[in-house]
């Protein structure tokens, strides 16, 4: 029972690692973002349902709903996450346009409403952890399946263009790491509302990694293409601007 629990345990530290680096891979992208002052063609969407899923799972860990300390791990790695998404989300919102404000303000209405809801019914109206944690979870499962799920919108986006600007591979990479591990550690803890939801998160992540070694040099062989075009075209033009002269000098 007490190694079962250590494993358990270095599972998660692991599976907090592989999370931390992943909220940690959008500062470059926001980073740019800061830069250039504008979010260009990124979406929002990715971080709020990320918000409200880390929402969730921090309330889900924590004694209110959990027996004890059980889901620690769980704990500080959600609430990390919560402190990073609010920050991606503010510097989101301060360098979009007037439209996107408005979109980025009704969506975190929506999921302050969602979560204020969960957190009442939880605490008021269910009197057991077995409940609380049924209730919770539900939702949370919800939540997560949705934030693993909106990648897909960059996975088309990266078909459609055949360029991974939009996915970067870290993201990718450490999405699959972090669904992978914390599959693993809710199958040890058979709680079936870890698992659950990283059993759609490691395939995607996968998949991601997948589409990105197939067009990662697309964009590349593209650009190669019209830098060789435009030399082509400059040289053709030299050749004439050399022959125009010959030709007048010949005439006369």
């Amino acid at each position: 029972m007490g190694s079962h629990h250590s494993i358990r345990m270095i599972v998660g530290i692991f599976g907090n690692g592989a999370s931390l680096l992943l909220y940690c891979v959008p500062i470059l992208t926001f980073w740019r973002v800061v830069k250039k002052k504008s979010t260009e063609e990124f979406s929002c969407v990715p971080y709020i349902v990320a918000l409200l899923n880390c929402l969730l799972y921090t309330w889900y860990a924590l004694p209110v709903v959990s027996n004890g300390w059980e889901n620690f791990p769980v704990v500080t790695i959600n609430g990390f996450g919560v402190l990073l998404e609010f920050s991606f989300i503010f510097i989101y919102f301060w360098f979009s346009s007037p439209k996107r404000k408005k979109q980025v303000t009704l969506r975190l209405v929506g999921v302050v409403t969602v979560f204020s809801c969960v957190g009442m019914i939880s605490t008021f109206a269910l009197k057991s952890h077995h409940l609380r944690k049924l209730f919770v979870g539900c939702i949370g499962l919800v939540a997560s399946v949705a934030m693993y799920g909106s990648p897909l919108v960059a996975m088309k986006q990266v078909i459609k263009t055949k360029s991974v600007e939009y996915m970067p591979f870290y993201l990718s990479f450490f999405s699959f790491s972090a669904s992978s591990l914390w599959l693993a550690y809710g199958l040890l803890s058979h709680d079936l509302f870890l698992a659950s939801p990283n059993l759609v998160g490691s395939p995607l992540g996968l998949l991601q990694l997948v589409l990105y070694c197939i067009y990662r040099n697309k964009g590349k062989e593209e650009e190669e293409g019209c830098v060789k075009e435009a030399v082509a075209n400059w040289d053709m033009e030299k050749n004439n601007a050399k022959q125009i002269p010959h030709q007048n000098g010949s005439q006369v």
